[in-house]
């Protein structure tokens, strides 16, 4: 998206309206900077350009924003506020508003930490001699039992130390698989771990017949709930009789999936909506079991939200719905295709099927950039989240350029200077205070230490104390 946009600035045209998705994803914050300097110049140029954004830098620097909402999913859909972003900060009923004007969406878990301190780590994972891409023979330490962060500027080696090398080691050692890490020396505390889990951004299925109820196994639940009903016994429906996904109950015209695939040969394919069932996936024999009013078609179309609140006397139901609302999807459906799922909402269903599971307590879980996607309010339940998962005594293991989340990590490590050649070291490591440190010594003595643009961008965010 850069090397177009790079393209875009230097063919001098003018009068063009220039549509961007995004495109701070990905980058650290001293490169968004560099973003905006370019989008500056688009506009200088007589263009305009419209971003979809939630990095608080680009809407700050933006002539005008529209705000939608006030919530997400059918609770949105409003244009709730729309002005230049200082006169956003005053409008009332903007969402984006009060997190322009500094309240930050880590300041309930950073006040938390200013009372009881940053986390300790309980042990570490020690990889010797990472030589893999760009990495230049480095020794990381992993800190266990706390909320630990991989930062650094594009392309300075943190998804080849945590995602080539860390991840697919343990899982190779501890799981059997057949991964095959980059090359290094030697990996310790392996025995302080008990799994290792990563919640990534990939899709969760590629048919409209994985959900997000299947997914996190919710429907299971549902569907014995539905068996059980007066109806359902007396036609002698099953469990297997509410699945979509097998013969017996579903729409055999669309085999469950409540949409028909239209083969366009040299176009992708299109999916369109079943004739037989309207979409509802199932006969109409089977629609006639219901429980508490609701057939199991109304209950795949409820929203998270409502369908936490209908089952709310049925524990094994109740509890995963209740994760599912807590990292933040209360506004998608049970039954909502998972094509039509973005990343970052895939990425938090992945959580919430993990956080339902009764844990272990020695479980490293690795989120590689979670906050892709994420507008503040869902920074800030995405940390409470994560922060009950290190509760329970986990670790969790964030490749991350979100502020917000780097400055809640109790363990930051600093990788850089720069990208490619010019990064694969370790820059600093330590909690988000010494990292700060770090770069105002820097300032004073730049020939004797690496500069640490996260330190530099952390100090400017102001949202780490130092002494």
């Amino acid at each position: 998206q850069r090397i177009r946009l790079a393209a875009q600035v230097g063919s001098g045209l003018t009068g063009v309206l220039y549509v961007l998705d995004e495109p701070t994803i990905g980058l650290h914050p001293r490169d968004t900077h560099r973003l905006i300097t370019a989008l500056g110049k688009l506009r200088d140029l007589g263009n305009t350009v419209v971003v979809v954004e939630h990095d608080r830098d680009v809407v700050a620097t933006a002539d005008h924003a529209l705000d939608f909402g006030p919530g997400s999913g059918r609770e949105g859909g409003r244009i709730v506020a729309q002005a230049a972003p200082k006169k956003l900060e005053t409008i009332k009923e903007s969402v984006t508003g009060p997190y322009l004007r500094k309240r930050r969406a880590c300041d309930a878990v950073l006040a938390r930490k200013a009372k009881q301190g940053r986390r300790e780590p309980s042990g570490w994972l020690e990889l010797r001699g990472v030589r893999h891409r760009t990495l230049k023979g480095i020794d990381a330490k992993i800190p266990l039992g706390v909320l630990a962060a991989v930062t650094g500027p594009s392309g300075s080696g943190k998804t080849s130390l945590v995602l080539e090398v860390l991840w697919r080691a343990l899982a190779r050692r501890l799981h059997a698989a057949r991964e095959q890490p980059g090359q290094y020396d030697a990996l310790k505390g392996l025995d302080q771990i008990d799994k290792v889990i990563l919640v990534d951004q990939e899709s969760i299925g590629s048919t409209p017949g994985s959900t997000p109820a299947t997914y996190t196994g919710v429907f299971d639940h549902i569907r014995q709930l539905f068996a059980k009903v007066p109806e359902s016994r007396t036609r002698g429906f099953t469990p297997r009789t509410f699945s979509f996904n097998v013969a017996g109950g579903r729409c055999e015209a669309c085999e469950g999936l409540g949409q028909r695939r239209v083969e366009m040969h040299f176009l992708p394919d299109v999916w369109v909506e079943c004739d037989a069932c309207r979409g509802r996936r199932y006969s109409s024999e089977t629609l006639h079991a219901k429980w508490h009013g609701k057939n199991i078609a109304d209950v795949l179309e409820m929203s998270v939200a409502d369908a936490a609140a209908f089952f709310d006397t049925v524990p094994h139901v109740a509890r995963i719905l209740g994760t599912l609302v807590d990292v933040g999807l209360g506004y998608i459906t049970l039954g909502q295709p998972a094509p039509q799922l973005s990343g970052g909402e895939a990425q938090r269903v992945k959580l919430s099927r993990e956080l339902a599971k009764p844990g272990t307590g020695s479980t490293l879980y690795i989120l590689d950039e979670p906050t892709t996607g994420l507008h503040f309010a869902d920074i800030e339940k995405l940390l409470h989240v994560l922060e009950r998962l290190v509760d329970a005594g986990n670790t969790v293991l964030v490749v991350e350029h979100n502020l917000e989340v780097i400055s809640a990590a109790d363990w930051v490590l600093d990788l850089g200077p720069e990208a490619g050649a010019g990064g694969g070291r370790i820059v600093a490591e330590g909690p988000p205070e010494d990292i700060v440190i770090h770069a105002r010594r820097w300032r004073k003595h730049p020939a004797n230490l690496l500069q640490s643009h996260t330190g530099e961008a952390l100090d400017a965010f102001g949202a780490v104390p130092t002494p």
